[in-house]
């Protein structure tokens, strides 16, 4: 999606998903369109059909936190979903970054190495920056240069460890939309989106809509080949000092089945263990 109208298209994007009868207002007759009417967001905006449509059309791109906040409320916007709706007002020309690395920091690389949980450093575009022994062995797709999204979308093989295959997608593309805000002309984003468009129907699908969510603790199932089905929580923890770099841990609840069968994994994986691998991804 070009950055010339994001706010248009996340506007358009998210009406779709209203249904009249959320919105309270009565079904009559064929309706030639999915949720609903610009001039019904208007009216229930209290705003003019005119005004709307030229936000949608991106003829007016400095809209008041109050009208804002009357649209979020009329599309049913969550507190992600504002947040992002507000990223996507362009108060002032946005300047292009000079072109930087992904570096994980030496201490988080010596914190990685110390943990005996599965555990790895992410970009900002799920980039696999660092990994330990114990995340490879869970997932091959955790090996350093790869991505996350790709593999999820792309990798039958990863596709099969995950139970909750649909969820997970949806998830990672929801915190892809909020991770990149109004930065849409970023080249890795603009890349990365443009491969999975390409290739994955179900990326296009997910991304149409518009989704923005953090990723949060979480439990996640894996049904690994040599152990077989296990829930680990997944954290996400930001590395202070950097734009975006997250540390990754994977966690079973103490004393359960899924500890063993991690414990297991891990014994497996003792003789080859070794330091964390590490790589340099640049980005602009």
């Amino acid at each position: 999606m070009s950055g010339t109208n994001a706010l248009g298209a996340y506007l358009r994007a998210r009406r779709e998903l209203v249904t009249p009868k959320q919105a309270g207002i009565p079904e009559v007759g064929v309706r030639r369109v999915p949720g609903l009417r610009r001039e019904e967001v208007a009216l229930l905006a209290g705003i003019s059909a005119d005004y709307y449509l030229r936000l949608e059309r991106g003829r007016d791109r400095n809209p008041s936190v109050q009208v804002l906040e009357s649209i979020a409320r009329v599309l049913h916007l969550d507190d992600d979903h504002v947040a992002h709706l507000m990223t996507l007002v362009s108060e002032a020309p946005r300047q292009r970054r000079r072109r930087r690395e992904e570096v994980p920091p030496p201490g988080a690389l010596k914190l990685l190495d110390s943990l005996v949980q599965p555990a790895f450093i992410e970009g900002r575009y799920f980039d696999v920056l660092a990994s330990n022994s114990l995340a490879r062995a869970l997932s091959p797709g955790l090996v350093v240069g790869g991505n996350q999204l790709r593999d999820m979308f792309l990798d039958p093989a990863e596709q099969a460890l995950y139970p909750d295959w649909e969820a997970v997608t949806e998830c990672f593309v929801a915190n892809l939309r909020q991770s990149v805000g109004n930065d849409v002309d970023d080249p890795r984003f603009v890349e990365l989106t443009g491969e999975l468009s390409r290739a994955s129907p179900r990326f296009r699908r997910l991304w149409a809509r518009h989704e923005v969510r953090g990723q949060r603790g979480t439990p996640i199932r894996i049904n690994h080949p040599q152990v077989g089905e296990l829930t680990l929580n997944r954290e996400r923890l930001g590395i202070g000092g950097t734009e975006g770099l997250m540390l990754v841990v994977y966690h079973p609840d103490a004393g359960s089945g899924d500890a063993d069968k991690l414990a297991l994994l891990a014994s497996a994986d003792l003789p080859t263990k070794r330091p964390a691998e590490q790589r340099r991804i640049r980005v602009n």
